[in-house]
């Protein structure tokens, strides 16, 4: 049962964002302090990968747990209300990154995944700036 009633939870989603996420932004915020210059969602590759590095072929995606089912994570779980409809939507997002990632990499583009709660880890940047380096 949702804790919440249907107009409350409906402004709720409409709040949720596709681009610049907190998640997101703390992102850009550390790449760009490395020094690195990037492109943003660009729609001509697979997934629409939230930061690009078209010279170095590579790209990063930042990924909320809760909306990409991260497995090892506590916010990665489905709604215990109206599994009907969220389990498959949800299905359906890992199935569209699973897709992007193999066709980015058939494309020789390298890839990183960056998970919501991983945002807060101190090794994080130390992380990109190895995967931006190799």
């Amino acid at each position: 049962m949702d804790k919440l009633d249907a107009l409350k939870r409906s402004a709720n989603m409409r709040r949720i964002r596709s681009e610049d996420s907190k998640p997101e932004m703390i992102v850009r915020r550390m790449v760009t302090k490395l020094g690195y210059r990037y492109r943003l969602h660009c729609k001509d590759l697979p997934g629409r990968p939230d930061l690009t590095f078209r010279g170095r072929r590579a790209v990063i995606f930042v990924h909320g747990c809760f909306w990409h089912q991260h497995e090892d994570c506590r916010e990665g779980r489905y709604p215990k209300s109206r599994p009907e409809y969220w389990i498959p939507k949800l299905e359906k997002n890992i199935h569209r990154d699973a897709a992007a990632l193999e066709a980015l990499g058939k494309m020789g583009w390298r890839t990183l995944v960056i998970w919501e709660c991983e945002v807060s880890s101190p090794s994080l940047v130390e992380r990109i700036n190895l995967f931006l380096q190799g």
